[in-house]
């Protein structure tokens, strides 16, 4: 029996923000997005598990790129603020799930200043909400998911995981929750009602 459903953030509540935030930061510092992402995807995962501060990312990419590096407190979190977008049919799914009497969990590899900027929206319907930056594992590891059950107090087979990547989903699919790949609204409440979910 599902009790919870659980939701990435980026590509499934909001739209994918990943190309127009490299583009954003890439502007700013006045080099070449393709430039930029390579650079920057090389420190991610570091940035996503706060093995690595803001500050310190910066730092470290801009001597790479022979750039200034930023003056601004946050180029990230101001990135975040200018490109992110809802989804606000999967919002409205989430609620409504909620609403049916599901637990709904959030999970996110995410950075600290993007954290922040979460917790300033208004998402008061999460039962839980787990970020990558405070845990210190990012999808797919076992261990981030394995909290996120915890905290909402399922067995894997009691969870419905939804995600927008493969390998996320494949990495809760071993751990015995059932997942699904996100692609639209329209599929995921297709993919939900396979699933044996009800909504009122």
């Amino acid at each position: 029996m599902i009790k919870a459903v659980i939701f990435d953030w980026g590509g499934v509540l909001i739209e994918n923000p990943a190309s127009e935030l490299m583009a954003y930061c890439a502007s700013y510092l006045g080099t070449t997005s393709q430039k930029f992402t390579t650079t920057y995807l090389k420190y991610e995962k570091l940035f996503q598990k706060n093995q690595i501060a803001e500050n310190e990312l910066w730092r470290v990419i801009c001597a790479k790129l022979k750039v200034e590096v930023p003056k601004i407190k946050s180029l990230w979190g101001k990135a975040v603020k200018s490109v992110f977008r809802e989804n606000k049919d999967v919002t409205a799914i989430a609620l409504k799930l909620k609403e049916s009497g599901y637990k709904i969990g959030f999970l996110s590899n995410t950075e600290i200043p993007t954290a922040k900027y979460f917790k300033k929206q208004s998402y008061n319907f999460f039962d839980v909400a787990v970020f990558s930056c405070f845990e210190g594992f990012v999808k797919p590891q076992q261990e981030i998911f394995e909290i996120i059950l915890n905290k909402l107090k399922v067995k894997p087979e009691e969870a419905i995981f939804v995600d927008d990547r493969k390998e996320h989903v494949e990495g809760a699919r071993r751990l015995g929750i059932q997942a699904i790949l996100f692609k639209d609204a329209k599929h995921l409440m297709r993919d939900l009602k396979h699933l044996s979910i009800k909504l009122n």
